[in-house]
């Protein structure tokens, strides 16, 4: 034999030792046994690892990523087995397939090109669209109408071929009857898989894939799944979508092998022994805890509280199901606002790239299909479901930029996604529900362009009370003068500007920093008895407020649930397992530094967490219970209110007149009063 010819590799001999021989570190034949249960799980493939292979035959496995065709020859040999063990179930399914989990070498969506044709791939992404379960035709059995002879034909292509009758001579599909019963029909589903967000370089467009998955392959994944698949790179030809005419064009696609979803929390991040040693290594330091908010976005000056949030929130808490199914979230979210300059967007730019898996968005683009799911119809016709940013960002963070800017009906899309954590769907006779296990880190810029120090929280911020009060925390970044911060901040963005400012050793390298912080996730804490006792009096202290004549409720179950998250978001952070009193004390400091700012009401001086809650402070609540009794008072003496006589009458209970006017107008924007005439006011019953 001449040294450029090579020779050809006895596949079906090599993988039927394979089969026969090989074993797992139990010393079980892994798929011989794997054949054997095909009959009593009713299944018909089989799953091979590609490293088992591996291990056993390096020629095999080049000539299978070579000349993935082999798979037959494989797939014969299977059936030749199951035949052997069960004889009648092998006649009845006809057809058993060798399926391979991975490969060595894993590419991106973008790397599939014309030199992969005919190669056996395996590559990840996200699925973002899914179409609905059909049945397709593999092998007609039809029979002509005419002479009633029977005939088999089998299917390729997407239009229905009929057979050639021996005796008519007839090829029309007219003239011959489908034998339904007599056919084969297998199940085919459509799905769209594209690059991964972690994974997409900086301003180029994420690259997507159309795939059809056919029998056991069907139903196993949702939108927002990440997925991992393995296929044979094919080219589909382009036709013209009125005339059947066939363009010099094709479609790069995949004929999937195998799909199979990615389960593990922790994204891409992959920690080795040794990086795992380390890193328990460096949680005994007692300043960790420190170096590891120093390390959040070193090159952004101060913002010390804010940084230890994101620190909380890129680990979050553990998530909970009852046993009586209710399901409580463990992730934490975060809303900032702030002036313009105060490197609300920089900080999320960062979050997005160090979270394990994070994505970016802005909400001057956004819309609540593209926000949560969309039911869109397909070439065919038939409605699929698609996944949108808090669905394809499960189990990681989605940071949204200008949350002020996004439409009011927008908005709205994703009140189920913080605090339930899924999106449901029903339109186009799809009723779906996704995952959306997300944390939420949003930024904002104030109504009037910079923070007004004398309006309140809800009177800075145009956003509805339903909305902020699924936020953990809150935190409004000022940009005010000050004479030593303004020298501190201008030496450190000169510095870094000179490449002359050095972190040392205070800070923990971004690689690093990411695994250290998936590593974290893998942590379940319990609360101690100690915690649950700081927290529990923390908030019947707070609580207790409320019992008191016109004090503001400082506090609510829902912000309950955010300190235990907090706590268990610092024991992990420490790789503690469990939380101790000084992880609750954290988790109250930032609450108090949350209350105490964003939920002060500038008239009483009180934390009043009806600014969040309802968006009215307590006491002007109380102030215009005042002025509807004065107008139900006015009515039942003298027949109506006018509004001069009420103005008297509040001014009397303590109510300015600037604050009696504006209190007027807002009540009647909502629609508790009107006014009949000018100087009449008249109270609206419901």
């Amino acid at each position: 034999m001449s040294s450029g010819v090579k020779a050809k590799i006895p596949v079906e001999s090599l993988f039927l030792d394979f089969i026969r021989n090989f074993r797992d570190e139990n010393g079980e034949r892994k798929y011989y046994e794997q054949i054997a249960s095909l009959p009593s799980l009713g299944g018909a493939s089989i799953v091979i690892d590609f490293q088992d292979m591996l291990s056993y035959s390096r020629e095999m496995v080049e000539e299978l990523v070579e000349n993935p065709s082999i798979l037959q020859e494989m797939n014969r040999v299977v059936l030749s087995i199951l035949s052997s063990l069960d004889k009648d179930y092998a006649s009845k399914i006809q057809e058993v397939s060798v399926r391979v989990r991975g490969l060595g070498k894993r590419i991106s969506i973008r790397d599939i090109k014309s030199s992969l044709l005919g190669r056996l791939v395996c590559f990840e992404g996200v699925v973002v669209r899914i179409s609905e379960i059909k049945s397709i035709l593999s092998k007609g059995v039809f029979r002509c109408k005419t002479c009633s002879r029977v005939y088999e034909e089998p299917q390729t292509g997407i239009i229905l071929k009929a057979p050639r009758c021996e005796v008519c001579g007839t090829s029309r599909l007219a003239n011959f009857e489908l034998l339904q019963d007599q056919s084969r029909f297998i199940d085919y589903q459509e799905i769209r898989v594209q690059e991964k967000p972690e994974d997409l370089p900086a301003g180029v467009m994420p690259h997507s894939i159309s795939l059809r998955l056919t029998g056991d392959l069907t139903d196993r994944v949702r939108p927002g799944d990440r997925v991992q698949i393995t296929g044979i790179v094919v080219a589909m030809p382009d036709r013209h979508p009125v005339k059947n005419l066939q363009y010099s064009t094709f479609t790069l696609s995949i004929e999937v092998n195998y799909i199979e979803a990615l389960t593990q929390e922790l994204g891409e991040v992959t920690v080795s022994p040794e990086e795992e040693k380390k890193i328990r290594e460096m949680s005994k330091d007692p300043w960790i805890y420190q170096k590891l908010i120093r390390s959040i976005a070193p090159s952004i000056y101060g913002l010390e509280e804010v940084k230890e949030a994101i620190l909380l929130q890129m680990v979050g808490g553990v998530r909970r199901t009852y046993p009586d199914g209710v399901t409580v979230r463990g992730d934490i979210n975060l809303l900032l606002i702030g002036d313009p300059g105060t490197a609300k967007s920089q900080l999320l730019k960062y979050v997005q790239k160090i979270a394990p898996r994070g994505l970016y968005t802005s909400g001057r683009g956004v819309t609540a299909a593209g926000l949560t799911a969309a039911v869109v119809r397909d070439k065919t016709g038939s409605f699929t479901l698609e996944a949108g940013a808090v669905v394809l960002a499960d189990k990681g963070i989605a940071a949204i930029d200008e949350f002020e800017k996004m439409k009011a009906e927008d908005r709205v899309a994703i009140h189920e996604a913080m605090e339930q954590q899924t999106v449901s769907v029903a339109k186009g006779g799809i009723v779906a529900t996704l995952n959306a296990r997300t944390a939420i880190l949003a930024a904002a810029n104030p109504v009037y362009g910079r923070y007004d120090d004398s309006l309140n929280f809800s009177e800075n911020v145009d956003l509805p009370s339903t909305l902020l009060s699924r936020f953990d925390l809150y935190f409004i970044i000022k940009d005010r003068p000050d004479k030593e911060g303004d020298a501190r901040l201008s030496d450190h963005i000169l510095q870094l500007h000179m490449e002359t400012y050095d972190y040392g050793d205070q800070t923990i390298p971004p690689g690093m920093l990411r695994k250290y912080l998936a590593y974290c996730k893998k942590i379940t804490p319990k609360l101690s008895a100690e915690a649950t006792e700081r927290i529990k009096n923390f908030f019947l202290q707070l609580r207790s407020s409320s019992q008191e004549a016109n004090a503001p409720i400082p506090i609510t179950p829902r912000h309950l649930e955010s300190l235990i998250r907090l706590s268990v978001a610092r024991a992990r952070v420490l790789l503690r397992e469990e939380v101790t009193v000084e992880d609750a004390e954290a988790a109250i400091r930032l609450m108090n530094y949350s209350l105490s700012t964003a939920g002060l009401d500038v008239s009483s001086g009180k934390i009043d967490i009806d600014i969040l809650m309802t968006g009215r402070s307590r006491s002007r609540w109380e102030k215009m219970r005042i002025i509807l009794k004065e107008i139900e008072n006015l009515e039942a003496e003298i027949g109506k209110a006018s509004l001069s006589e009420l103005r008297k009458r509040c001014v009397d209970k303590k109510i300015e007149p600037d604050e009696f006017y504006k209190l007027i107008e807002q009540m009647r924007e909502q629609g508790v009063i009107m006014f009949p005439d000018e100087d009449t006011v008249r109270r609206i019953r419901r």
